[in-house]
This record gives structure tokens, C-alpha cells and sequence, in this order.
């Protein structure tokens, strides 16, 4: 009984010494790695590493696909460091879309707050969930697949993407593709594009190759 105890109090030693910190603040300076930041020193630590301003504004829109994303990750955010969590802004003029891409560190959850906006992913079975939706409404996006969102009405949209992740990763496929240096004859084998779909989405997208 008295080994019991004393092993029970060992293990209750290590569990509060090892997870004994209440956050990770991102220390901006050091180097990001794929565990995140380092900790910022307890006594650097202000309550400002704890607010983000930077969604009140909308983002410029005023580009090729008419959105843009404001995040609000550890590098922007530091105090989601560490958590598992982070956020980001959405804003669609109308006609605009965010293409295909994948967030390879995060699941995704979507809430609108203005406007509608369609949005959908595809399963690694290929099959394919696609909903219009509304303001008020929320939509998730499993870790790693191809998903997208496009404004589905006449007005600006806007909505807010939550991540299971303080640094989600994003890939687009179309600028993977054709905003890349990936050599052309590549491209048309890997997509069973021909030589002049290729060459014409590189020079709108400005890929080479």
C-alpha cells in the first residue's frame, strides 16, 4: 500500500511539473517549426498576447479571385499558440471564390455572418458534399481534404473559419499548379490538360515553366 502511495504521488509530481504552464505565447523571434513557436518568457507576457484586433477590418478583395483570408494564427495571434485553436476572416465581393485547397494541419469550421456562401469538400472516396449557406449557419471541413467556398449571392459575404490548429497550413491547388514553377510538360501528364490550357492558366495565374 505505502509503494502504491508513493507511486501515485511520483506520478501526480510529474503530471503537474510537465504540464504545469498555463500557455506557450509565441516567441515571434525564434523559429517556427512544426510543433509551433517556442514560449515566450512568463515574464515578457502581456494581456495584448492575448487580444487580435485584425478581423474587425474587411480584407482587400480587389484581386483575382475577389476574397481574401485574414488570419489569425500564431504568427499573427500569439497567444493561440500551444492551444490546438486559431481563426481567420473570410470576406467574398460578389463573384468571388477561394478554389480548391487543403489545410494539411487542421480541421476546419466555418460559421457565415453575412451574405450566403457556398461551400463544399470531397471525401478521399471522391464523394462530394457541397451546401449553400446562410448567415448563422456553420459548415465543417476534415483535416486534409480539398474544400472551397464561393460567394453565393449579390452582396459581399463574409464568415470566420475556426481551426483545430494554431498553424492550419494551406495549399491551393490551382496555384499549386499553375502559379508554380512546375514544368509544364509535368502539369499536362499529372491533369490530362493540353499544352494550351496549361500555358494559358500559368500566365493568368503567373506560373512558369
Amino acid at each position: 500500500m505505502k509503494f502504491l502511495y508513493t507511486l501515485f504521488l511520483f506520478q501526480l509530481f510529474f503530471f503537474s511539473s510537465s504540464h504545469g504552464a498555463d500557455f506557450c505565447v509565441a516567441d515571434l523571434k525564434g523559429p517556427q517549426t512544426p510543433v509551433g513557436y517556442s514560449c515566450k518568457s512568463p515574464s515578457k507576457v502581456t494581456v495584448d498576447d492575448f487580444v487580435y484586433s485584425g478581423l474587425v477590418m474587411a480584407g482587400n478583395t480587389s484581386n483575382l479571385i475577389k476574397a481574401a483570408v485574414t488570419p489569425a494564427f500564431s504568427a499573427q495571434f500569439p497567444g493561440v499558440n500551444g492551444l490546438g485553436i486559431s481563426i481567420a476572416r473570410l470576406d467574398l465581393a460578389a463573384g468571388g471564390v477561394v478554389p480548391l485547397h487543403t489545410h494539411p494541419g487542421a480541421n476546419e469550421l466555418l460559421l457565415v455572418t453575412q451574405g450566403s456562401i457556398t461551400a463544399g469538400f470531397i471525401s478521399s472516396a471522391n464523394s462530394v458534399y457541397i451546401k449553400t449557406l446562410k448567415k448563422g449557419e456553420i459548415m465543417v471541413f476534415p483535416q486534409g481534404l480539398l474544400h472551397f467556398q464561393i460567394n453565393a449571392g449579390g452582396i459581399t459575404a463574409v464568415a470566420f473559419a475556426s481551426f483545430s490548429s494554431p498553424s492550419p497550413g494551406l495549399q491551393i491547388l490551382d496555384f499549386a499548379l499553375f502559379a508554380s514553377n512546375f514544368p509544364s510538360p509535368l502539369v499536362e501528364k499529372t491533369t490530362f490538360l493540353d499544352d494550351a490550357q496549361v500555358k494559358k492558366l500559368k500566365a493568368v495565374l503567373g506560373g512558369t515553366g
